[in-house]
C-alpha cells in the first residue's frame, strides 16, 4: 500500500494544523474537511477526474482544496489569482482540469466560468469520516505548477508525489524539522515555496503553519513572540525586515527567538544577511530550488550559515557543475563558474504536453539542466551567481556572475537596490551594466564612484562600465527582479 503524503491525517490528534488569522483548523477538523471534499472531487461521474484547478488565494480554502485533491489522488493545478485572462486561458487549455475549487464568494474571471465549480467548505464534521480514495503510486502526478513563461507561454511542470515527499523529508533532515515546529509565513500559495514548503511541509511533519495572509513585520513579530519557531520568506521580505529592525526592537527580539529563518526563491543580498545577524544574533538560512526540481540544496541547521551561499546538496540529490560543452567540473575552487545540473527523486517528470521541452531539459543520462550558474567551494557549499540566460556575462575573456556584482553594489551606502546585466561591446564582447535605485534620488552615487567601489571589493574587470538610475526595479510576485524588463528609457 502506498504511504500517505500526510500521515498525521490518517489518525489525527487535536493539535492545530492550519491558522489563517483568526481562522484555524485542527488536525481532526482538517481530516474531516479534506475527506468530505475529496469525496466530492471523485464523486458521481467524476470518478475518472485526473486534474482539478485551484483558485489559489492566500486562504484556508486553498490549503484545504490542495490537500483534498492530493488525498483524492487527483493532481491540483494552482492558479495565480493575479494572472491575466490570456495566461489563464493558456493554462486551462493546456491542463484541461475537470473542475475548479474556490472559496465561497470568490468571483472568478471569465476563462474559469465555464468550468464546473466546487465551493470549498472547511467545516467538515469531525468524527463523520468519509472513505478517502486510496492514494496512488509515487510516480503519479500531485501538482502541475506553471512556470513564469519568461521565454514563451508558461509550461506546466508535472510534479509527482515522490518529488513532494522526498523534498519535504530531505528538508526535515537538513533543518531538523519536526512536528513540534510552528511555521509562520506570508507567501502566495500558487507556487512551490508558499504551497509545497509552506503548507504541505508542516502538514507532512504533523506540525502547524500560521499564514499571515499578507506579509508585514508586525505579523512576523507577533507570531514569533507567540510560539512560532520558523519563518519562511523571500529576499524582498527579509530586506523589509532588515530596514525595519533599527526602529522595531520587538521585531529583533522576536527574530532572535526563532529556531530557523529561511530565505528562498532568489538570492538574499549579503548586506541584508549581515544587518539581520547584527540586530538579532541569528543567521538566515538559504536554500536553492526550482519549480521543476523542488529543493536541491540548503544550508543545514547543524551547519555553517555562510552568507551568500545556498549550502550543500540535500539528501538524495546529486549535483554537478558543467562547462558550456557539458564537461563536468572536477575540481571545485570557489571561483570557476559552471551550470548546475541535478538528478534525484526531487525532480519533476516532465512538462505537460511538451515532450520536446522535456527532452531538451534533460541530458541523455538523466541530469536536469537548471540554467543556473554557480561556483562550488572545496567543502561542497554552492554559491549561485545567476541565470545562464540573463546573469552570466562574458567580458574581456572572463565569465562573470551578475550576482556577486549586485552584492558588491548593495554594500554601497547610497544604493538601495541593484541589478546587473550585460550588453554587447565591440571590444569586450559584453560590458557590465548596473541598474541601481539610489537611497536618495537627489544625491545618487556617481558612475565612477560605483565602478571604484566594485573594483576594490571584487576585481577591476568586474566593475560596471554603464550605470542607469531607476526609481524601482521591475519585480514579479515572488520579488525576483525581471531583468528582461530592464531597458533604457
Amino acid at each position: 500500500m502506498t504511504s500517505p503524503l500526510f500521515p498525521a491525517l490518517a489518525a489525527p490528534d487535536g493539535g492545530v494544523a492550519l491558522s489563517f488569522g483568526e481562522r484555524t483548523l485542527t488536525y481532526p477538523e482538517l481530516a474531516a474537511a479534506t475527506d468530505a471534499l475529496a469525496a466530492r472531487i471523485r464523486g458521481g461521474d467524476r470518478a475518472s477526474t485526473v486534474r482539478v484547478a485551484v483558485w489559489a488565494t492566500p486562504t484556508l480554502e486553498t490549503a484545504v482544496a490542495v490537500v483534498a485533491a492530493l488525498r483524492a489522488g487527483v493532481a491540483a493545478v494552482p492558479l495565480n489569482p493575479k494572472s491575466g485572462e490570456k495566461e489563464l486561458g493558456h493554462i486551462l487549455g493546456d491542463s484541461a482540469p475537470a473542475l475548479v475549487l474556490a472559496a465561497p464568494g470568490d468571483e472568478l474571471p471569465s476563462p474559469l466560468r465555464d468550468l464546473e465549480r466546487i465551493d470549498v467548505d472547511v467545516r467538515g464534521t469531525v468524527g463523520d469520516r468519509t472513505e478517502v480514495h486510496e492514494e496512488p503510486g509515487d510516480e503519479e502526478p500531485a501538482l502541475i505548477v506553471y512556470t513564469s513563461g519568461t521565454t514563451g507561454p508558461p509550461k506546466g511542470a508535472v510534479l509527482p508525489r515522490r518529488a513532494i515527499s522526498s523534498t519535504l523529508d530531505a528538508l526535515a533532515d537538513a533543518w531538523q524539522w519536526t512536528g513540534d515546529d510552528v511555521l509562520v509565513h506570508g507567501l502566495p500559495l500558487f507556487h512551490v515555496h508558499g504551497l509545497v514548503l509552506g503548507i504541505l511541509g508542516p502538514l507532512r511533519r504533523g506540525g502547524s503553519v500560521r499564514h499571515l495572509g499578507r506579509f508585514d513585520t508586525e505579523g512576523v513579530a507577533r507570531e514569533l513572540n507567540d510560539g512560532a519557531t520558523m519563518l519562511f520568506g523571500v529576499p524582498t521580505m527579509y530586506h523589509r525586515i532588515a530596514q525595519a529592525l533599527p526602529e522595531e526592537p520587538e521585531l529583533a527580539k522576536a527574530l532572535g527567538r526563532a529556531r530557523l529563518l529561511v530565505s528562498g526563491s532568489a538570492a538574499l543580498p549579503v548586506h541584508d544577511h549581515e544587518r539581520i545577524k547584527a540586530a538579532t544574533g541569528r543567521r538566515v538560512v538559504e536554500r536553492y530550488g526550482m519549480t521543476e526540481t523542488l529543493m536541491n540544496t540548503s544550508v543545514r541547521a547543524d551547519g555553517e550559515a555562510r552568507a551568500g551561499t545556498v549550502g550543500v546538496p540535500l539528501p538524495g540529490v546529486e549535483l554537478r557543475l558543467v562547462e558550456e560543452d557539458g564537461t563536468e567540473l572536477t575540481a571545485y575552487d570557489g571561483e570557476t563558474v559552471g551550470e548546475i545540473q541535478v538528478r534525484g527523486p526531487n525532480l519533476f517528470t516532465g512538462y505537460l504536453n511538451r515532450p520536446d521541452a522535456t527532452e531538451a531539459a534533460f541530458t541523455a543520462d538523466g541530469w536536469f539542466r537548471t540554467g543556473d550558474m554557480a561556483v562550488r567551494e572545496p567543502d561542497g557549499y554552492v554559491r549561485i551567481v545567476g541565470r545562464k540566460a540573463t546573469d552570466l556575462i562574458k567580458s574581456g575573456g572572463y565569465k562573470i556572475g551578475a550576482g556577486e556584482i549586485e552584492n558588491a553594489l548593495l554594500e554601497h551606502p547610497r544604493v538601495r537596490e541593484a541589478a546587473v546585466t550585460g550588453e554587447p561591446d565591440e571590444d569586450l564582447g559584453e560590458r557590465i551594466v548596473a541598474w541601481i535605485v539610489p537611497a536618495d534620488p537627489r544625491n545618487p552615487p556617481s558612475d565612477s564612484e560605483l565602478a571604484d567601489h566594485v573594483s576594490r571589493r571584487l576585481a577591476p574587470h568586474k566593475r560596471p562600465r554603464v550605470v542607469h538610475h531607476l526609481s524601482a526595479l521591475p519585480r514579479n510576485d515572488m520579488g525576483k527582479i525581471m531583468k528582461r524588463a530592464l531597458t533604457r528609457d
